[in-house]
């Protein structure tokens, strides 16, 4: 469903109108098929932790944005279920630990003053992008996992093919065998070359035979390509919503050395861009009895994150960017058992670059009108191409 260009910081006007249909609909996806839309939060915080509804992509039925890759299924452990999915899960939880992750925090706030004293010893204008955005995240899962930030180009385009929803099934699985088959190796060498980092965990469960070669190698494409591209696109997309509200963005560089501010503008952010914007999607494994419809076994369910966290039930004035607001409980995360891995990782993250960016650079502006900006309507991380700055 396409966005209201004047209005790029909105879900599509017509996926926010399915609320108005009820508490379940019917949708006709790309490829032909249909499946059930659970547009209110609350049916979504409920419903998704259904057992009687799967994560596993192969299942005949699961709701496809297109054709699937050959494999795409066994990307680490996100479309797989209980008990597989925690057993792969648990084997990567401690490096996400809260203790783990306030230890990494000096060294974010490192790379990120390192990042901003480049961009602004360097030409205006800029792109926020390329010179911070993407980098600072990249480098970051880098350090975690054990990947040479050398191999950020490879990654990355690796990763850009894999979320671009104008990418053929043969594509987004050569790109995604290529970043397997690199990680793979690197795991491999591991054994011999341990490190401290996560690769190093999962070569040693591969060599204890825990884990399978192919296992620890999807895990790390899953986890290689979630850690920067998500993150990558809150910085920009981020900035540039605070940009466009200057009186948020004022409160929020005015504020900046107070850890409540800046950590509840992070997740008033969170809810407002929501920029994993495909949905979470599931198939019924057996029939299910809800608002008056039947659920079918075999039938898709999708759960649009982005209309959850703008439900009016929930948050007065949903569509306003609103930085006093208390956002903690929203969904762009996910909910239940699949509850994103990464997210303590993601808040620091951010609350280190919304606490440090706007004010190290207090003129911070944007370099081309909103009209201009590239959003990316073509992937299934929403946010900017490229955003141009000046100061």
């Amino acid at each position: 469903m396409p966005r209201d260009g004047r209005c790029p910081f909105d879900p599509p006007p017509e996926l926010g109108g399915t609320r108005d249909e009820g508490r379940l609909t019917s949708v006709r996806l790309g490829d032909g098929t249909v499946a059930w839309l659970v547009p209110h939060y609350a049916d979504q915080r409920s419903l998704i932790t259904d057992k009687r509804l799967s994560s596993d992509a192969s299942l005949p039925g699961y709701p496809h944005e297109g054709r699937i890759p050959d494999g795409a299924n066994r990307i680490g452990f996100i479309l797989m279920d209980d008990p597989e999915h925690a057993r792969l899960r648990r084997m990567v939880t401690a490096p996400f630990s809260h203790r783990r992750i306030r230890a990494m925090r000096p060294r974010v706030q490192e790379l990120t003053d390192r990042l901003i004293d480049d961009m602004l010893a360097g030409p205006q204008p800029a792109d926020l992008v390329e010179a911070f955005a993407l980098p600072l995240p990249s480098l970051v899962i880098c350090e975690l996992l054990g990947v040479p930030y050398t191999e950020h180009g490879f990654f990355q385009e690796c990763s850009r093919i894999m979320i671009d929803r104008r990418s053929s099934a043969d594509e987004r699985g050569a790109a995604s065998g290529r970043l397997a088959e690199y990680l793979a190796e690197l795991v491999q060498r591991k054994s011999t070359e341990p490190g401290d980092d996560l690769l190093t965990g999962l070569a040693e469960r591969v060599t204890a035979g825990e884990l399978t070669a192919d296992d620890a190698a999807g895990i790390g494409v899953l986890l290689l390509v979630a850690g920067h591209e998500t993150t990558a696109n809150m910085i920009a997309l981020g900035t540039l919503a605070l940009l466009e509200n200057p009186g948020q963005l004022a409160l929020l560089r005015d504020h900046s050395d107070d850890e409540q501010v800046v950590n509840g503008a992070v997740e008033e952010l969170l809810r407002y861009l929501t920029v994993t914007h495909n949905g979470r999607r599931r198939v019924a494994l057996e029939d299910i009895e809800f608002a008056d419809h039947t659920i079918r076994a075999g039938e898709g369910v999708i759960f649009p994150n982005d209309i959850g966290n703008r439900d009016p039930e929930v948050y007065d004035r949903p569509d306003d960017l609103d930085l006093t607001r208390d956002a903690r409980h929203h969904l762009a995360f996910g909910f239940g058992v699949h509850l994103c891995l990464g997210l303590t990782l993601a808040r620091m993250e951010l609350q280190v670059v919304y606490g440090t960016l706007y004010r190290r650079i207090p003129t911070l502006a944007a370099a081309e009108p909103l009209s201009d900006v590239a959003f990316k309507h073509d992937g299934s991380v929403y946010g900017v191409h490229r955003l141009l700055v000046t100061w």
